[in-house]
């Protein structure tokens, strides 16, 4: 027995009352339950971006390397040459993780691997941005410690590393904690997929996994804000096997090399709903499918449950009828089922049948993103707090009597120190492809059967962007491409995590416009596309929404590998250089936050074709072989640059510090750990000093000789002393001592 439909239920659903109107006037008539189970998650924020993709239409999505249109397909795609491509993808998990957070982040993990290799692309590496609350707080250790097991236990079962990420603590998500999944993967171009359906009578085949009940109206639980109720959504939350995904990975690139596969597109949010529906608006198609050939593994679902399912490790396929059984003998091969449940049609329609009834009838167009989903212009209003935070007298702080004590601080703060506790559950290793993942800015991954190398890095200062949306957007997009300058690659294109508090509200909607303005500015500077990714709305706990948070995904290429750079101090007598114009920039600092406990002041300038053309500069510089060691600044600034850099020296058996003498003509404590942009730290050999002041005058950037890297020594004038395995053992332990205890 179904509910009856109408404006009630439909507003339990999340619709709206002009939502359930249309809904009215698409079909002519009422909707069965199945079809407003439809309509709720294809319309859901989750599925639609109702609420943004009026400004996502506004970033730089096109590229003379893009294979596809940000949009188009499950990935972006990236030609590198030889004809290789590259697959790459962030999506959120953000919700799930907060009720269920070891399946929450391990499915957010085995998601975004599917939407590489449905594309046809072998996954070569994973990342992941993550943000916590307070890390004093019992319930934040809880999630942490839940989300980095699911996220390990996953990556590693599934057999693709864990190479490069991020963390941050900040009591604006508590209780409502951000994860963001992203893979990397590699693909020839004759071996690329597309997510379409064409060919009337082609077979519809659904493979993998059993269907049952769990992760039902998961995308509606993402569309919502995290309340006191949310515990009770726990079984909208997918349950993960990275085992029976290693099997379906290698099943489904076998599948797609035997050239038979029209279309295929994995089951992530909505399930056998958004895959149907998604895949047949592409194709300008329609689909029927029988829902008595769905194997399920629980008895008596009905037609609502099995489409709004979000069981895991589930894909579609478009197949020619003549090759079915050439498919299902390599899914059987893999232990896998494989059923064909329905057709392709040309009437433009999903048609649902489920025990000899019709229960759906929907035009596909109606369903998706791009096509007849509602779309919404949302009021923005500048918030108060931003002025209010600016007004703060930043000369009024006093200045540390013990520089030494300072450092220290920072460098035990866990927006800075060592994640080693989380990565050493990582298998960093698998495939024996990652060549820099610890002491690098960015990670890099050979291309087996090339020189080639990839470098990837997330990164995004949240503060920054609750401070100055526009500057912040700016800074998360050069500081990532910054990272991946820095091992040498150069910048290619960006997939992004775009994670806001509540749209309708318009301070909320402000914040977010402000970032779309920053990412594409900050894109079209810099050359870096932005190929896809995700919006993840409605992060909010009953104290609040979080810090904007646009976390970027960056992906850069290194024609050698063996030209790669790291960040570590090589050689003692190198010379110690400071790339960029140093003025002391404290506003939104971690200084500023960890020793002060203040959040205020605006995010640091940042000037992109400077940028641009320090970028360019260190490539020159590493192209040529004149360094030894680059290190971008960013958190903590100039002091916690060298500091990283003697203790990633150390770690490499190489007991490597700097004896560092600056100008002392303004307040040191802003000139060691401000955070201007447009910084980086480089080490060189002296005999190459006189190339390298040619090639950066050709650049105009500034240029400084700050000092020179020593055996068993660190200091700054003499303000900083401090011995080398003091500042590593509290960089090394703190992340960890602070969650176990």
């Amino acid at each position: 027995m179904e509910p009856k439909v109408n404006l009630e239920l439909a507003l339990q659903h999340g619709l709206n009352e002009e939502e359930y109107a249309n809904i009215l006037t698409i079909l002519g008539r009422v909707p069965t339950y199945t079809e407003l189970g439809i309509f709720s998650v294809m319309w859901s924020e989750h599925c639609s971006y109702k609420n943004s993709i009026s400004e996502i239409k506004k970033l730089p999505r096109s590229g003379p390397r893009l294979l596809v249109q940000a949009g188009e397909e499950n990935a972006g795609l990236i030609d590198i040459g030889e004809g290789m491509a590259v697959a790459f993808k962030i999506e959120s998990h953000n919700h799930p993780s907060a009720v269920e957070p070891y399946q929450g982040a391990a499915t957010g993990v085995g998601g975004i691997m599917r939407d590489i290799f449905t594309m046809g692309a072998r996954p070569i590496a994973s990342l992941n941005s993550l943000r916590f609350g307070n890390i004093d707080n019992p319930r934040t250790k809880y999630l942490m410690k839940g989300i980095v097991k699911g996220i390990g236990d996953y990556g590693n079962s599934f057999g693709v590393p864990t190479i490069a990420g991020e963390i941050y603590f900040d009591d604006s998500y508590n209780e409502n904690p951000i994860v963001n999944a992203m893979s990397v993967g590699i693909v020839k171009h004759s071996e690329i997929a597309k997510a379409i359906a064409k060919g009337v009578g082609n077979s519809v085949m659904i493979v993998g996994s059993a269907t049952g009940r769990d992760g039902i109206h998961g995308a509606t639980f993402a569309s919502e804000e995290i309340s006191e109720e949310s515990e009770q959504k726990r079984p909208s939350v997918q349950v993960g096997d990275p085992f029976t995904e290693k099997l379906l990975l290698e099943a489904t690139l076998e599948a797609i090399k035997t050239g038979y596969v029209i279309g295929i597109q994995d089951m992530g949010a909505a399930g056998i709903t958004c895959s149907a529906s998604e895949m047949s608006a592409r194709g300008n198609s329609g689909m029927i499918i029988n829902l008595n050939l769905v194997p399920v593994r629980e008895e008596h679902m009905s037609s609502y449950e099995i489409m709004l399912s979000e069981s895991q490790e589930r894909m579609l396929l478009v197949i020619q009828p003549e090759h079915e059984d050439a498919i299902k003998s390599i899914f059987d091969k893999w232990e896998l089922q494989c059923c064909r449940i329905g057709e392709v049609t040309n009437d433009g329609k999903i048609g649902i049948y489920y025990n000899t009834l019709q229960v759906a009838d929907i035009p596909a167009y109606n369903l998706v993103l791009g096509g007849g989903a509602p779309v919404y212009y949302r009021e923005s209003k500048k918030p108060e707090y931003i002025d209010e935070l600016r007004k703060f007298d930043l000369n009024s702080l006093p200045e540390p009597n013990d520089y030494n004590d300072c450092l220290l601080r920072l460098l035990s703060s866990p927006n800075i120190c060592s994640r080693r506790w989380v990565y050493m559950q990582y298998d960093r290793m698998v495939r024996t492809n990652t060549i820099i993942n610890i002491s690098g800015n960015a990670a890099v991954v050979r291309i087996k059967g090339s020189n080639k190398a990839l470098a990837m890095k997330t990164d995004c200062n949240a503060r920054y962007v609750y401070l100055n949306p526009y500057e912040g957007a700016k800074i998360a997009v050069a500081e990532a491409a910054r990272n991946v300058v820095c091992v040498g690659a150069k910048p290619l294109a960006i997939t992004n995590c775009l994670n806001f508090g509540n749209p309708y509200k318009p301070e909320i909607y402000w914040q977010f416009k402000e970032t779309i303005r920053g990412i594409s500015a900050a894109c079209l500077a810099l050359n870096t596309p932005v190929t896809g990714g995700n919006v993840s709305f409605y992060n909010e706990n009953p104290d609040g929404a979080i810090f904007p948070t646009p976390v970027i995904g960056m992906i850069g290429e290194i024609t050698d590998f063996r030209n790669y750079m790291s960040s570590d101090f090589k050689n003692n007598g190198d010379i110690v250089i400071l790339l960029g114009k140093t003025t002391g920039h404290i506003g939104g600092s971690e200084y500023l936050k960890h020793i002060f406990n203040t959040t205020a002041g605006d995010a640091p300038h940042i000037d992109l074709a400077a940028e641009f053309r320090l970028q360019e500069l260190v490539l020159e510089l590493i192209g040529k072989d004149l360094l030894n060691s680059v290190h971008d600044l960013s958190e903590g600034g100039l002091a916690i640059a060298l500091a990283e850099s003697s203790i990633y020296a150390c770690e490499n058996n190489r007991s490597l510090g700097v004896k560092v003498l600056l100008p002392e003509d303004g307040r040191m404590d802003y000139s060691l750990f401000g955070e201007d942009q447009s910084r980086v730290l480089i080490s060189a050999n002296s005999n190459n000093l006189c190339k390298i002041k040619a090639i950066v005058d050709e650049y105009d950037i500034e240029f400084s000789i700050i000092g020179e890297v020593v055996t068993d020594q660190f200091s700054i004038n003499n303000l900083i002393n401090l011995k080398l395995a003091e500042i590593a053992t509290l960089y090394n332990n703190t992340i960890e001592k602070n969650i176990i205890e």
